[in-house]
């Protein structure tokens, strides 16, 4: 067959996914390219796309892998490919479909992205060099997310009554109405109590805001938006890429650092909100890492 023929079945599946599926024209393109480039590959073998065979399959999974593209996106190239395949069969373009036997590559839990501890000291050590209101502010905000490991979501949504002198912790309010208790340092109610004497600064209508930190927005309390923007402005004081800082990874580095310092797997899981500790488990390389430290160091024959 030729390239030009080939090309038309490529054309003709596409168009069935834009017709039956509605997919989007990244999405579409996206295809394209992908089916394009196994044609090309099954050209370099001397044979046709539309009448390769599993061995043909398997060959291109082996190059994709050789060429280190992560399980991801040789998942998604093999998408591609076995639905073009099983498009071709069910029009009857060939009597079989070789795709069939082709195993996904497993896709492999990605490793939460976290700052270390040196670098969360340093994000704090700029924070409260700014003596400014939004200093005292952002400084209460970033204590609060390293010391308790709170979703953006529930930090910005306190209530103003949720830190209290005489209690060591926080009721939370998180996903599903659920409420949690979360320990907080010292450290963090120091700081929230010098920005509360600031607080005023931040509404006009203070005395009518339920919220730790109030704000004019639709909420009343500081939005998400906001304080990922605060958080980046901060990281770049520190000498930080951006992209480096947010909630969610200050929220990796609470949970890592506790673990990675003798913390137990459940109880982390408890002040994380999480309602099953299989999400947990995310974090279990570091409890790897520290058990194979206690080995080597106190093994008799560990060396």
């Amino acid at each position: 067959m030729t390239n030009q023929y080939r090309s038309s079945e490529i054309e003709i599946f596409l168009e069935m996914l834009i017709a039956e599926r509605g997919l989007s024209t990244n999405t579409i393109q996206a295809y394209k390219h992908d089916l394009e480039e196994f044609t090309a590959f099954c050209d370099r073998k001397g044979t046709d796309s539309i009448r390769a065979s599993s061995e043909i399959l398997r060959m291109y999974l082996t190059k994709l892998n050789a060429e280190d593209l992560s399980a991801s996106s040789q998942a998604r190239r093999l998408s591609a490919i076995k639905q073009y395949f099983k498009f071709l069969h069910a029009e009857s373009f060939r009597k079989d479909d070789p795709s069939t036997t082709i195993q996904t590559p497993k896709m492999g839990r990605r490793l939460p992205k976290i700052l270390s501890e040196k670098q969360v000291s340093l994000l704090l050590q700029t924070a409260a060099a700014d003596k400014s209101n939004r200093g005292l502010r952002i400084t209460a905000l970033l204590e609060m997310l390293y010391a308790t490991g709170l979703r953006a979501s529930e930090l910005i949504s306190l209530p103003l009554t949720a830190i209290r002198e005489d209690r060591e912790v926080i009721i939370v309010q998180g996903k599903g109405n659920k409420e949690r208790m979360v320990p907080i340092g010292r450290p963090a109610k120091r700081a929230v109590e010098a920005y509360r004497n600031v607080r005023s600064t931040f509404l006009k209508n203070l005395m009518k805001s339920p919220w730790l930190f109030p704000s004019n927005s639709k909420t009343g309390h500081l939005t998400r938006q906001r304080l990922g923007q605060q958080l980046k402005i901060l990281a770049n004081k520190a000498g930080f890429e951006p992209a480096k800082v947010s909630p969610h990874i200050l929220r990796h580095a609470f949970a890592s650092h506790l673990l990675a310092n003798g913390a137990d797997l459940r109880a982390v899981q408890q002040m994380l909100g999480h309602a099953d500790l299989t999400t947990t488990q995310i974090y279990t390389h570091i409890l790897d890492e520290r058990l194979r430290k206690v080995l080597d160091n106190f093994h008799p024959l560990a060396n």
